[in-house]
């Protein structure tokens, strides 16, 4: 299986690394090149592929720096998102090789049009779409297509190890904690959240079983999710029941 390290940037980003174990590793969404060729250097590895999930310059910055120090390599992203640089555009159903990997390409609209992830070997790395406890803005598709790209995820097997983007886990579950008060999965979740923060470790990869335990908008169908959005919306239907969510999540 391949090592995933996990390399900070900005103020909450994660810029995921790939390894195996020749020396060579690709990264996802490196919106900086710094702490990325820094770490390469530290760890004396050369960079193979890198991996886009969206356009947003925190998770594309750094792609034109990399390539000036690593021309070799492939630089694959969203064929339906108005990425540069790009060497091999991907979309929903196909597939890449990655190290001895086979990684496919999901479809995850909604965050941005064209927003794409990438699922193999266990593995998801989905951007901007699923985080812990909680999913990304709806800023260029549709609360519909973000609610048919989770729901896609959801699909994928509970042991599939999640590697989202940003580290809002703990912003994330204050609001979980405020739509299912009584979810004491939940409550566990937090005080581990809180652990792993007040060490300054991350809280990711989190899994699509955790998921399904402690994240409301993987939840839609709960009784006790339902209930705490029924003062918003009248409509008890998952797309509805999502939508009112993440409208009261914009505003929390």
């Amino acid at each position: 299986m391949l090592d995933i390290k996990s390399i900070p940037a900005f103020n909450d980003n994660y810029i995921w690394l790939i390894e195996n174990n020749q020396q060579s590793c690709a990264v996802v969404d490196p919106g900086d090149a710094k702490p990325v060729l820094d770490y390469l250097e530290d760890n004396d590895l050369a960079l193979d592929a890198i991996l886009i999930t969206h356009h947003h310059n925190d998770h594309t910055g750094g792609v034109a720096e990399l390539v000036r120090h690593f021309p070799k390599a492939q630089v694959v992203g969203p064929k339906n998102d108005p990425v540069s640089s790009l060497n091999l555009s991907v979309s929903g159903g196909d597939q890449i090789e990655l190290f001895g990997e086979v990684f496919f390409v999901l479809d995850l609209a909604g965050h941005t049009l064209g927003h794409i992830g990438y699922v193999g070997d266990g593995k998801l790395f989905c951007g901007d779409v699923l985080f812990s406890a909680g999913c990304g803005r709806v800023f260029e598709g549709s609360m519909a297509q973000m609610h048919d790209s989770l729901s896609k995820l959801e699909k994928l097997p509970e042991e599939t190890l999640v590697y989202c983007a940003h580290e809002y886990t703990a912003s994330n579950v204050a609001f979980a904690l405020a739509v299912e008060p009584d979810n004491q999965l939940l409550h566990k979740y937090r005080d581990e959240v809180n652990r792993l923060r007040a060490q300054n470790h991350p809280t990711l990869p989190t899994t699509i079983r955790q998921e399904k335990w402690i994240n409301p908008f993987l939840r839609v169908d709960q009784p006790s999710v339902m209930k705490s959005v029924s003062n918003r919306t009248l409509k008890t239907d998952p797309l509805s029941i999502f939508t009112a969510l993440r409208e009261w999540k914009n505003e929390f």
